[in-house]
């Protein structure tokens, strides 16, 4: 008996060991991807205004609810909101795991299979989209001017990114876990991870419109490092 707890002891501790390892060398490569700069493309043209948006964890892409190039509305639309608030002009989009969205509140409600299943990509994902009536630059939202050229293949991107339905429109997820009065959830592709978080694909929107961005990151210090 005694050998058989002094062996499960051992493993314990080596499994800690690992565990720790593991966490220490991801924070290493987060730390060193995301400082390797993506710069920019050499298109100056500086013909629609995007945002960057965090709320000091999580970023989102902020785009004008319409313009001549597309219109959001007519997928992510007013009527999905609970406040129907047709007079915003701004929509800010992010992606991350759908049980993570609709069933964490706050992080005093995180439950431990849903952070287990969003860690290792078990789960499916969902787009969070928000309406806002304006904006005002800070350090947690920075404004970028982009060409038409890249905003349609930000457009392209992210449109990609919602899982749409046999007519083509975005598949609106039914729910009372909205945010506020603003906001709605979509069905999206892909599964969130360690490796592919909400910060790596608004990383990757920005990579995709020739933006500064990071070569990877999980965190959002890593994209607004490049935008300071």
């Amino acid at each position: 008996m005694r050998k058989k707890l002094v062996w499960s002891g051992k493993l314990l501790a080596k499994a800690l060991l690992g565990f720790i390892a593991f966490i220490a060398l991801y924070l290493l490569m987060a730390y060193l991807l995301s400082s390797i700069k993506i710069e920019r493309e050499a298109d100056n043209a500086q013909d629609v205004a995007i945002y960057i948006l965090t709320n000091g964890v999580h970023t989102d892409i902020v785009v004008p609810a319409k313009n001549e190039l597309f219109n959001w509305t007519d997928f992510v639309r007013y009527e999905h909101t609970t406040g129907k608030d047709s007079s915003a002009s701004w929509l800010a989009m992010g992606w991350g795991d759908k049980g993570f969205y609709l069933q964490t509140p706050t992080w005093a409600e995180l439950k431990a299979s849903v952070a287990f299943k969003a860690a290792f990509g078990l789960s499916s994902s969902a787009i969070h989209a928000t309406y806002y009536r304006k904006l005002n630059e800070s350090e947690i939202c920075r404004k970028i001017l982009i060409s038409r050229k890249q905003y349609q293949r930000l457009v392209n991107f992210i449109r990609s990114s919602f899982r749409t339905d046999s007519t083509g429109n975005f598949q609106h997820i039914e729910t009372t876990a909205n945010y506020g009065t603003t906001d709605a959830f979509y069905e999206a592709h892909g599964s969130y991870s360690l490796f592919r978080t909400c910060n790596t694909w608004a990383n990757n929107v920005l990579k995709a419109s020739g933006q500064k961005a990071c070569y990877w990151t999980a965190f959002d210090t890593g994209i607004f490092d490049k935008y300071k």
